[in-house]
């Protein structure tokens, strides 16, 4: 019926940033740790954030990292890569779409999103392109777009998360005759998904494609509508747009395992040493990676990582 979600681009080219303004109301949600008593306590350091791909890895990867001085939990976020958003050319609307190994991780939250969610980690639903040309930035009208976060937002209902996460890549646009990007749609959808969810949940911008280029509409911008936005390119250090303060964006992008551990050491030295708040990772895989991911702990947190199957 439609096509499997594929994996993330790795180093390209890096692009310029911009930071945004108008504030919107979106809470950023501060790291967390639960202890051991159960209780949820702050964790000093940047957010620490990984995507993990579902369709080879498990989500309670991100569960098994702890700081080795204090037992804090390294990951503050973790992604679940990725849903699509498909388009139905019967009906001419875009819907959202899980391939079956998404489907498997929704249908079992109990095991594999709630468990993480009890450490005090916050459980996100990246939403991609699909190569069929729905996306976030070609909504033919303000209807279609709040239809959209409507589907959105019961998913995160639906399946006890913490938010979304926009990553528009693979979206083909103009395929199957849909339109191109224009003005108003990521605006429309933002702004309905942000009212839908309320200032409790998160929503994340990873800063590439044309809705990326296209945060403001009629003078009005949801910059600081994102509780997160991250630099797209794996390897690289850009400032990426979305919110305007600091503590709330990571130009830090790395590869568990392929970004060299020296580049992970600097990225993360230089996240604390310029005030930035957010340190981006992605495709945390199985078995025992504390040594690598101690190459930027030991930066962020002073710390090096524990690892527990």
């Amino acid at each position: 019926m439609t096509k499997q979600n594929i994996g993330r681009r790795t180093l390209l080219s890096m692009i310029g940033a911009t930071a945004a303004v108008a504030a919107t109301g979106a809470a950023v949600i501060k790291p967390a740790t639960a202890s051991a008593a159960g209780a949820v306590t702050a964790k000093s350091g940047p957010t620490s954030v990984v995507y993990i791909e579902v369709n080879n890895n498990s989500m309670l990867n991100a569960g098994k990292y702890t700081l080795s001085n204090g037992g804090d939990k390294v990951f503050d976020v973790a992604v679940i890569f990725a849903a699509n958003i498909n388009y139905n050319t019967s009906t001419q609307k875009a819907y959202l779409y899980f391939n079956d190994q998404v489907t498997a991780v929704l249908n079992d939250a109990q095991n594999q999103i709630k468990p993480l969610q009890d450490k005090g980690i916050k459980v996100l639903l990246s939403i991609l392109g699909n190569h069929q040309g729905a996306g976030f930035a070609n909504f033919p009208s303000q209807a279609a777009a709040a239809d959209f976060a409507d589907q959105l937002a019961n998913a995160v209902t639906t399946y006890g998360l913490d938010g979304i996460d926009f990553d528009d890549e693979y979206t083909e646009y103009g395929n199957n005759g849909t339109g191109q990007p224009n003005a108003s749609s990521f605006y429309y959808l933002v702004t309905a998904l942000r009212n839908k969810l309320g200032s409790g949940k998160l929503i994340t911008l990873y800063d590439i494609g044309p809705s990326a280029d296209r945060l403001s509409y009629a003078g009005n911008s949801i910059a600081d509508t994102f509780d997160y936005s991250w630099n797209p390119y794996y390897g690289t250090w850009s400032d990426p747009r979305g919110p305007s303060s600091k503590s709330r964006r990571s130009p830090a992008a790395v590869q568990i395992n392929s970004t060299s551990t020296t580049t992970a050491a600097n990225f993360a030295q230089r996240t604390v040493n310029e005030g930035y708040g957010v340190y981006l990772t992605y495709d945390l895989g199985g078995g025992n990676s504390s040594s690598y991911i101690s190459s930027f702990t030991q930066k962020l947190y002073g710390s090096s990582a524990s690892y527990t199957p």
